[in-house]
């Protein structure tokens, strides 16, 4: 059986710097297609349909956050590889806000960038195929991990599979603390390098979803030095 090749969408303004990402990833056995900004680089999105986009932030005509930004308000959900040259928490957070599914500073390793392509591609079949897992209730809240369906007080909330992982993390290991890498390891499943801080990111969206539902929402416990713990008792 033939292996699927996917295409990776490189989104960068700097041409020299992209020229030598591309032949990075075309060695590791991806079609590269290439933008110089983020407007080329929607259009290519909506006409080609990549795997992966990998995205600079600083960018002419659209940044990678407005970038982002558009593909999520549009229900796009391609992952989505944000670079930045700046080594700042917000930047990354923020990028994680605005529905980035990961990060890589700059100057980029390219074997850094591969191996971040290559999990979330993992996660993406996952997705499409994931593994069978009983659904779990933990009070009001339900996780179906076959359908990939998030409902509290029977509301759908719309997650992606990282945010979905870690909450089932979370309320599957209620009243143990957790630290940042052990959720990391349970949310993610690949063995990328990821800073431990993006958790925080990943649980400020998950409490902003959670409290669209239940303004007064306290579930989740910060331990402060340790992680993160689902609170026992109803709710």
């Amino acid at each position: 059986m033939l292996r699927r090749v996917s295409t990776i969408l490189l989104i960068e303004d700097d041409a020299a710097l992209a020229d030598v990402l591309a032949v990075g990833l075309e060695d590791a056995g991806y079609v590269v297609l290439q933008a110089r900004d983020g407007i080329a680089g929607l259009e290519c999105i909506a006409r080609d349909q990549p795997a992966v986009v990998v995205s600079d932030v600083n960018m002419p005509r659209l940044d990678g956050f407005a970038l982002c930004r558009r593909l999520r308000a549009s229900n796009n959900l391609v992952p989505l590889i944000l670079l930045t040259s700046r080594d700042s928490e917000i930047d990354q957070a923020l990028g994680l806000d605005l529905g980035a599914d990961d990060y890589v500073v700059k100057p980029v390793s390219l074997r850094v960038l591969v191996a971040r392509v290559g999990a979330l591609l993992r996660r993406e079949q996952l997705r499409a195929e994931p593994a069978a897992r009983p659904p779990l209730t933990v009070g009001a809240l339900e996780i179906d991990p076959e359908r990939l369906e998030v409902r509290y007080r029977g509301v759908m909330l719309e997650t992606t599979l990282t945010e979905l992982r870690l909450l089932e993390a979370l309320a599957s290991r209620a009243g143990r603390v957790l630290s940042r890498d052990r959720l990391l390891e349970l949310a993610r499943g690949d063995d990328s390098t990821v800073d431990p801080r993006l958790v925080d990111a990943y649980v400020r969206r998950l409490r902003r979803k959670l409290e669209a539902v239940e303004p007064a929402f306290d579930r989740i416990d910060t331990v402060v030095g340790a992680g993160y713990r689902w609170r026992d008792g109803e709710g």
